[in-house]
């Protein structure tokens, strides 16, 4: 089960890599990456090897990640052209693939019991200051979306007669807000936690040995 995380671990690595590099070269590379969507795709993977027991992470935090993820990505960015084209979306994936990077690295060196003092730093602190911009990055794309979701009506529904009922898309965006930033809090506290637990002086000295 190892070497399947260590391959699962380097095929995320090489794909938040791959767009890493590129926007940095490049830029801006936005919600059309055949990449990006591959990878967030996968992600989801990480959610069952929690449930069979082959990954020890907590599974209500990272289910939070990774759905938040999908539904920003799938559901905002990639129906909808004219967001794509945001400078937001470039920052929002930027702050995703930054994280993933160093998560990914460390994860593969970890499956090889190998721990180096400063990634591991970097793998428990960076995200502290970075998940919460790449949060504030993901309500400001669906805030950016909304005009959009209103003019083109897209996933509104309005049932036929002799039905009264409809589901107006901007509404279930709003609403999420709220799960969004209140699953932030969660999972601020989650990664704060996790830092205490790696980074403490006896942990260190463990991994020094």
């Amino acid at each position: 089960m190892n070497m399947y995380l260590f391959v699962y671990d380097l095929m995320q690595f090489c794909g938040h890599s791959w767009i890493f590099t590129n926007m940095i070269i490049r830029f801006m590379t936005f919600g059309k990456g055949l990449v990006m969507r591959l990878c967030q795709l996968l992600s989801v993977l990480e959610m069952l090897h929690i449930l069979i027991g082959i990954d020890k992470s907590r599974l209500l935090p990272r289910f939070l990640q990774i759905t938040e993820r999908i539904i920003v990505l799938f559901v905002v960015i990639n129906s909808q052209e004219e967001v794509q084209g945001k400078y937001v979306v470039c920052v929002l994936f930027f702050l995703w693939n930054l994280l993933d990077v160093v998560r990914y690295t460390y994860n593969m060196l970890a499956r090889m019991g190998l721990y180096y003092l400063p990634l591991t730093w970097l793998n428990f602190s960076l995200c502290i200051p970075f998940y919460p911009l790449s949060v504030l990055a993901e309500g400001f794309a669906i805030c950016v979306s909304l005009p959009y979701f209103e003019s083109f009506g897209t996933y509104s529904i309005k049932l036929p007669f002799p039905f009264t009922f409809s589901i107006y898309f901007p509404y279930v965006l709003k609403m999420y807000l709220l799960v969004l930033f209140a699953g932030m809090c969660f999972i601020i506290q989650n990664l704060f936690s996790e830092r205490m637990a790696h980074l403490g002086t006896g942990n260190i000295k463990n991994k020094r040995s």
